[in-house]
């Protein structure tokens, strides 16, 4: 590969169509200008063409999941869940001649057909989708393979219409963020253009499953970091694409919300208010046991010593042994939650569901099985709603929306957009402050409990901010190198020309805050690591470490999954207090005495 010398940069970096950036010292400021309005042109067309493309790829996995449910729960087990009116069902669910008999033999059937194509096919599609959209933003320059698309759709399908408690968020995210990763495949497009480019599909294609163009805009940019944070450079695209997507959409469907909230909604009393701040305050409990029982299981199934393909067909049975007793888990659940909103399900059923459906969606998809963790939140912040509703005598439909928003808000780290998609797809803009203050206490309820906990989020691919994003390790660097070498920071006395690797080479470690250092670590001759790539688990055993760039023969860059390491390198590691200790068999770091004078 030939190498790219960045004006600003001592050290030669990889070429400027894997890391986004090239010199620019030298080019006329006009022509840096004009290239970047036309990158944001085509941007402006790729976002409408996204947008297109998303809904109607919205509409085929929406078919195909009819079609699925048709064949398997309905043909199959003889059971109709209730529906949505608006989308052609009713709200009324139909037992069989063989009553819930079958319904065990229909969801172990959907989880076997998942697992096989899933494991056998291409293994990044299982589970909830969102995840791996949001890891290849992060970690390998937006890129989804192709066959993906075609198998997360038909695997999610089977999933769902077999009565897998699962939604359709995730396998739409990762669905519609495929089409714009093969999109920037096939167009050439740099790593900084794909990773626009898969937000964007995220975008469009969530915002016509839940006919929500704001919202969706927002979670494909919130959802990448689990602190308030966001991809703001990529919002004013994926606002675009997810109205574009919205509008064509609703040719086929209409425009109108997805749940449907009672037009008598009164305002809130001061007093209410109160209770909808309790309200957030047990949707912030809910939201903390969520991420430990969906990510604890997903553990769980791990260690059981069986062909992965078999694990979401046990997950299926687990749900369709529930089923016998309570049919109210199967599937994505949305006719039941508007059957919560209506006021139909008593007070100790709409208990009994906050758990039961938990439980449910981690069977289905900690398994293995294909599908979201959108629809089964909400529908467990939809029960949690109608509790508290009942038991306090309020408004059952006002606190069920307020619930399904502050659950899953504070589960996924997404208040904002929560609160957008939520009051957009129920069409109660009346509730949008309290739904703002139950979602907000829940938030932070939620971040406060599940701080020191292993699975603090329900995306676990999530990094907590900008800073710790790999996507943006090497513009950091940058940064610093040119901060440096301008002598541009604020210092007591002059300061001679410096390179931040030779600090680094000599042991000076640059202290970045929070107890954390920047160091440098040269490959030990009869490390394991040789030879081998570099994923996070090698570094598993070190506190906070986290792997900031490789130095190999004077050339910096940074990392991706595929690169293997060399005798000789150096490694630019950012560590925590103690995190060098477990690094110290494969690294030899540099010491002050070692400077030669």
């Amino acid at each position: 590969m030939r190498e790219h010398y960045n004006d600003e940069i001592l050290l030669p970096l990889r070429s400027p169509r894997r890391i986004g950036v090239a010199g620019t010292r030298h080019r006329p400021r006009g022509w840096t200008v004009e290239m970047k309005k036309s990158r944001e042109r085509r941007l402006i067309l790729d976002s409408i063409m996204l947008g297109v493309v998303g809904a109607l790829g919205a509409q085929v996995f929406t078919i195909l999941l009819h079609l699925a449910e048709h064949l398997l729960l309905e043909g199959l087990a003889g059971y109709t869940p209730p529906g949505l009116p608006d989308e052609g069902g009713v709200l009324r669910q139909v037992i069989g001649p063989h009553g819930l008999w079958w319904i065990p033999l229909c969801t172990t059937l959907g989880g076997l057909i998942s697992g096989v194509l899933v494991y056998g096919l291409a293994p990044e599609a299982e589970g909830h989708g969102t995840d791996t959209a949001v890891k290849a933003f992060h970690r390998s320059g937006g890129e989804i393979r192709g066959r993906v698309t075609p198998l997360k759709m038909v695997a999610s399908a089977v999933t769902i219409g077999s009565g897998g408690a699962a939604g359709r968020e995730g396998p739409t995210a990762l669905i519609s963020a495929g089409i714009g990763s093969l999109y920037a495949t096939l167009t050439g497009r740099s790593d900084d253009d794909r990773r626009l480019l898969v937000l964007i599909g995220m975008a469009a294609g969530l915002s016509a499953i839940f006919r929500s163009p704001i919202g969706t805009a927002v979670f494909a940019v919130e959802v990448l970091y689990a602190e308030m944070e966001f991809e703001a450079a990529a919002l004013l695209y994926t606002m675009l694409a997810s109205v574009v997507a919205y509008v064509v959409n609703g040719l086929f469907v209409g425009w109108k919300p997805l749940f449907q909230v009672p037009a008598g909604l009164g305002d809130p009393g001061a007093t209410d208010y109160l209770w909808y701040a309790v309200l957030g305050l047990a949707s912030g409990l809910v939201a903390t046991l969520l991420p430990p029982l969906f990510y604890g299981m997903r553990d769980a199934f791990r260690r059981i010593p069986i062909p992965v393909h078999l694990k979401p067909a046990l997950g299926g049975l687990g749900v369709g042994v529930m089923a016998l007793w309570l049919p109210q888990v199967l599937g994505g659940g949305y006719g039941w939650i508007q059957e919560a909103m209506d006021g139909r399900l008593a007070l100790q059923l709409l208990l009994i569901l906050v758990f039961a459906k938990a439980l449910a969606f981690a069977l289905t998809v900690s398994s293995g099985g294909s599908g979201g963790v959108f629809a089964p939140t909400l529908y467990v912040g939809a029960m949690l709603g109608g509790v508290v509703a009942q038991a306090t005598g309020h408004s059952t439909p006002a606190f069920v929306v307020v619930g399904m928003a502050a659950v899953f808000g504070g589960a996924a780290h997404v208040p904002m957009a929560t609160l957008l998609m939520v009051t957009e797809m129920t069409g109660g803009y009346r509730l949008l402050v309290p739904a703002a203050l139950a979602v907000f206490v829940s938030y932070f309820v939620q971040r406060f409990l599940s701080e020191r906990l292993r699975y603090p989020s329900l995306y676990e691919a999530q990094v907590p901010a900008r800073a710790d994003s790999p996507t943006h390790h090497l513009e950091q660097l940058q940064n610093a190198f040119r901060l440096v070498q301008e002598r541009t920071v604020s210092s007591p006395r002059p300061l001679g020309r410096l390179e931040l690797a030779a600090l680094l080479e000599a042991g000076v470690a640059i202290v970045l805050g929070d107890g954390q250092e920047l160091v440098l670590g040269t490959l030990r001759p009869e490390s394991p690591w040789i030879g081998q790539p570099l994923p996070r688990e090698l570094l598993a055993d070190a506190e906070d470490a986290q792997v900031a760039a490789i130095l190999r023969d004077r050339r910096v860059f940074v990392p991706d999954a595929e690169t293997t390491l060399e005798a000789n390198d150096q490694v630019m590691l950012i560590l925590g207090p103690a995190g060098w200790t477990a690094l110290e068999p494969h690294l030899e770091r540099a010491h002050p005495a070692n400077i030669r004078p």
